[in-house]
């Protein structure tokens, strides 16, 4: 009698009836506790402000807290390292920029983390453009000015960025590729020092994120000349694009997109993408995003995972033709 019981409990699930035990591990809610999200950014950062707003409306929907945990540093290496290696439970997601996961592998000998191994794709949450500002007292009005006066400086000019395989700092490292002139390069671990030594003027320039200097500039403490984006900002929609200057092609957008470590369930990855992108999509948040200068993507997985796989390579090929390593 006991042989056939078993018999019969291993034919039921052969054919798809879950015993209780089973179908309440299949069925858990999630999520049943507060989520973290780590970011590469500190505190305060325009990167940390969107962050923070998408946190508030995912809070809201899961009616569990959202934690948004600040592990600046090494471009976004560190907060991926302790993200990558956490448990698989969609309780621990890592909201990236694009330079930690399509820039870093070919800019660093050593990581510790293999963004292709460690992580599964959520979504490419949004994308900004960075702009070409310098500080009022630079004798310069226009991109061409500034080109001028770095040849008769070679060497002196220093430009901010926020770290080595940022956009920030690919943009600036093509532009003195494309113009023919030496800058220096400035990398920053802390957005408001990099904002404030930019506005001291102890750095002259800066391809800084539109979401972080559009303050600055509009209050007139930072002069523009033109945004890396192949299309015109519509936070500055009187600004020319590096493309349009002559700059041919430049496109050094930033995005920022969810992840979160490689096993975690496909099923909780999917209710995190329609989460983040009926949030996206609230009149209220889309409208704050795009008075930050943010360009809503909110692509699923699939989408953002082929996204991932087409920028690597793109970046790397720039990578090793400016011969950058990192700082």
């Amino acid at each position: 009698m006991k042989r056939h019981r078993c018999s019969r409990i291993r034919t039921l699930v052969a054919a798809g009836v879950m015993l209780p035990s089973a179908v309440a591990a299949q069925g858990a809610p999630w999520p049943e506790k507060p989520v973290r999200i780590v970011l590469g950014f500190a505190a305060g950062s325009s990167v940390d402000a969107i962050a923070r707003l998408l946190g508030n409306r995912l809070g809201e929907t899961w009616t569990r807290p959202v934690l948004i945990e600040n592990v600046p540093g090494s471009a976004g290496n560190l907060a991926a390292e302790r993200v990558a290696r956490a448990t698989p439970d969609g309780y621990t997601l890592y909201y990236s920029g694009n330079a930690a996961i399509v820039v870093n592998p070919s800019l660093y000998e050593k990581l510790g983390f293999d963004p292709a191994r460690d992580f599964v794709p959520i979504t490419n949450l949004v994308e900004t453009p960075n702009v070409l500002a310098v500080h009022p007292s630079l004798p310069v009005k226009s991109v061409q000015a500034l080109v001028a006066l770095a040849k008769a400086r070679p060497g002196e000019l220093s430009y901010a960025s926020a770290g080595s395989g940022t956009s920030q700092h690919l943009a600036a490292e093509l532009f003195n590729t494309m113009a023919g002139v030496k800058t220096v390069h400035v990398p920053y671990k802390l957005a408001h020092q990099q904002s404030l030594d930019l506005l001291g003027g102890r750095v002259e320039f800066s391809f800084g994120n539109i979401v972080g200097l559009a303050p600055f500039i509009r209050q007139g403490r930072l002069r523009a000349l033109a945004v890396s984006s192949l299309q015109r900002s519509s936070v500055f929609p009187d600004l020319p694009t590096m493309d349009e200057l002559g700059f041919a092609q430049f496109d050094a957008t930033a995005w920022f997109g969810l992840l979160a470590p490689t096993g975690t369930p496909a099923a909780i990855v999917r209710r995190i993408h329609e989460d983040a992108r009926r949030a996206l999509a609230g009149t209220e948040l889309r409208a704050r995003l795009t008075e930050f200068g943010a360009q809503v993507i909110a692509n699923t997985p699939e989408q953002f995972a082929a996204q991932i796989r087409a920028e690597t390579p793109k970046w790397a090929k720039l990578v090793k033709a400016l011969g950058l390593k990192a700082d």
